[in-house]
């Protein structure tokens, strides 16, 4: 069950609940001054591509910095130690950086609204249409999981009711996504990722100070779980037992590459932040830009994770006592007083809303633009698609209320997210990748390639895992196999099926595949984009080095 044990109860008074009211107000505010520019579809579903890359790239990384982030990594920091930075090091920045330099030329060169109207344009109907049904389904599953964590978060926490908490957030959520479209949502993720590092700091620096620093953990854990528990690659050899049930060949494939890759490069959640930039040089920059702060996250998401598990040897040892999702508000019942502890309340909350609008807007545009318009009723007039884009994600906060419950078979929720990840987003990036690549990559084989995939990590993780067919010692393993299964069985197909099938014209292609260029590739730089410390490649190749330089205290 996604619950946390009895006994978390906050010490709130009325000075918490100003901060969270303060909160409030500034999130509707920001919608309505946004509903000022809405006056588009484009601009409801896209900020009629306008904004600045320091923005985007904000709203990028903290569209991903949900709470189901900062509670699952922190329980996987607990539950797996120093192995939870290959999530971020490995699985996150190298995706990133190629998001940007590789993919984003090709994603805004071509000016589509989504990620599966890039597969209309390369593919066709079918694997368009396949793709927006498979991309609906999997945001309204994580869109409801930031919202129904959150209500138990605040259950536990400050007592409220499950359902008013469900509604609260809800309200909130749906009001100013609806208002002010994806404009309000991405400055609302701006300010957001700075009330979750206002959080998460002091709680990082009070606990570090409680446990006596870095030492004092490396002491403490090393006693308790032994000495690679601390370290990011001891126990990974191949028949090497370790916490995480990975080695590093699953690591690197499984999670470095087409988990990572499938993730960053596909999740339109993500993508609709930089197709939301002024500019391409402006969207090339913006997952290289977040990818800075996602370097440091670990600072303040895992650390705390393992801070909690010195306090708390008892995580996740009993069925009915402290699960490692409790690591996080463990710290806050425990170390923080009141004021500073609202303003953890708030961070919390206001990173709950950040997944979950993320996945909300990028729902309504999908279902509107690339299921209501394409295929249910076409060729009506642009207000009649702002209309519907309002009500659909009425629509997906409602679902989103109901699908959240599937998650209560799962004790920590970032497994729960990966097992999504590997059956939506893997099978995706196989057919992204080699359509980008292979000029003569037929529609039939984006389609086969596309369902065989996610078909493939089905079996595998519901037959071969679960059943106990083959032998994997945790969730997270599987999921790492399930997304090689996918990726490999994906593949497979489309070579298969190509090779029997006739390509799409040559002419067709421009634009889509690599080599080939479209009129908006060649966009120069607007004035001061061209300046050498905004040039993409200096940013990319600088985040992947930091990154590699981050492993060294770790590898030892």
């Amino acid at each position: 069950m996604i619950t946390l044990a009895e006994g978390l109860r906050l010490p709130t008074n009325g000075l918490d609940y100003t901060i969270l009211a303060i909160y409030f107000a500034v999130v509707l505010g920001i919608g309505f001054a946004a509903k000022r520019s809405v006056k588009t579809s484009l601009d409801f579903f896209l900020s009629g591509r306008s904004l600045p890359a320091w923005v985007t790239g904000l709203a990028f990384v903290a569209a991903n910095l949900g709470a189901t982030e900062i509670l699952g990594m922190a329980a996987n920091g607990a539950q797996y130690g120093a192995y939870t930075v290959h999530w971020y090091w490995i699985g996150a920045i190298p995706a990133m950086v190629f998001l940007g330099l590789v993919m984003m030329p090709f994603y805004y060169g071509s000016k589509v609204r989504s990620v599966p109207e890039f597969l209309l344009h390369r593919f066709g109907p079918s694997s368009h249409l396949l793709s927006s049904i498979i991309f609906a389904v999997s945001s309204v599953l994580i869109a409801g999981v930031n919202l129904y964590a959150m209500a138990i978060v605040l259950e536990a926490l400050l007592g409220w009711p499950e359902w008013v908490a469900i509604v609260v957030a809800g309200f909130f959520v749906l009001a100013y996504i609806t208002i002010g479209g994806l404009s309000s949502a991405i400055y609302n993720e701006v300010l957001q990722f700075f009330v979750i590092l206002a959080a998460l700091i002091p709680l990082t620096i009070v606990g570090l100070k409680r446990v006596g620093g870095w030492d004092g953990i490396t002491d403490s854990l090393t006693t308790s779980h032994g000495g690679d528990f601390l370290t990011a690659w001891g126990g990974t050899g191949i028949g090497e037992s370790n916490p995480l049930g990975a080695n590093w060949l699953t690591i690197v494939l499984g999670l470095g590459f087409v988990m990572s890759f499938g993730y960053w490069t596909t999740n339109f959640a993500e993508v609709q932040r930089a197709l939301s930039a002024k500019n391409l040089s402006a969207a090339k920059r913006t997952p290289l830009i977040a990818a800075f702060p996602k370097i440091f996250i670990p600072m303040v998401v895992v650390v705390p994770g393992l801070i909690a598990l010195v306090m708390e040897p008892s995580l996740g040892k009993t069925k009915d006592g402290l699960q490692y999702n409790d690591a996080i508000p463990v710290l806050m019942r425990d170390l923080l007083p009141n004021g500073v502890l609202g303003i953890a309340v708030t961070g919390l909350l206001a990173a709950f809303m950040a997944g979950m609008a993320a996945n909300v807007s990028s729902f309504n545009t999908v279902f509107t633009n690339d299921i209501w318009a394409a295929y249910l009723k076409k060729g009506r007039e642009d207000a009649y698609y702002l209309k519907t884009g309002r009500v659909v994600t009425a629509v997906g906060v409602l679902i989103g209320m109901g699908t959240a419950f599937i998650a209560s078979s799962f004790s920590n929720i970032m497994n729960y997210l990966q097992t999504l990840f590997s059956f939506f987003n893997v099978p995706l990036f196989v057919v992204f990748i080699i359509g980008m690549f292979w000029k003569r990559t037929s529609a039939a084989a984006g389609f086969w390639g596309l369902l065989s995939g996610t078909v493939a990590a089905m079996v595998n993780y519901f037959w071969f895992y679960k059943q106990g067919i083959i032998a994997i010692p945790s969730d997270q393993g599987a999921n790492f196999v399930s997304s090689i299964v996918a990726f490999v069985v994906g593949a497979a197909v489309m070579f298969v099926i190509t090779l029997v099938t006739k390509p799409k014209p040559a002419e067709s292609l421009a634009g889509l595949v690599y080599g080939t260029r479209s009129p908006g590739m060649e966009e120069l730089p607007a004035e001061g984009d061209d300046a050498w410390y905004r040039k993409p490649a200096l940013l990319g190749w600088g985040a992947v080095v930091l990154a590699a330089l981050c492993y060294i205290p770790f590898s030892f």
